[in-house]
């Protein structure tokens, strides 16, 4: 496997506004910004970007992400996630994405709640 450092950054997307599929008042932090939140603070590789989002329309399947990297890799979205429990598993996720050329990392090589809550598979630009 080639070093990390010579693949391209990778976008690690968060849906802020995402509440859980649970009733959160209008002043409450909902739980996809506490993810984002609990991301910041976590380390992340080199190479990859947070960026916050609103909405990514899959608002009752608990906090969604988004990995992207270009136009030469695959982009997966992930459902499911807890701000509490997630967080390592999201870093190990998006470590493992960030290491391959088309962000395709081998099924049994994904961890476990990745192989179980995968949204959606984009294939590159082009493909």
């Amino acid at each position: 496997m080639r070093e990390m450092s010579e693949h391209a950054p990778v976008e690690l997307l968060v849906c802020t506004t995402c509440r859980r599929g649970l009733p959160v008042e209008d002043d409450a932090q909902r739980p996809g910004a506490l993810l984002h939140r609990a991301l910041s603070a976590a380390e992340l590789p080199e190479g990859v970007i947070l960026k916050p989002v609103e909405c990514l329309s899959n608002c009752d399947q608990g906090c969604s992400i988004v990995l992207r990297g270009g136009p030469a890799r695959w982009t997966f979205v992930y459902e499911n996630l807890n701000e509490a429990d997630d967080v390592a598993t999201i870093v190990e996720g998006v470590t493992k994405y960030h290491a391959t050329a088309d962000g395709l990392v081998p099924w049994r090589e994904r961890p476990v709640h990745f192989r179980k809550n995968c949204a959606a598979r984009i294939p590159p630009i082009g493909a």
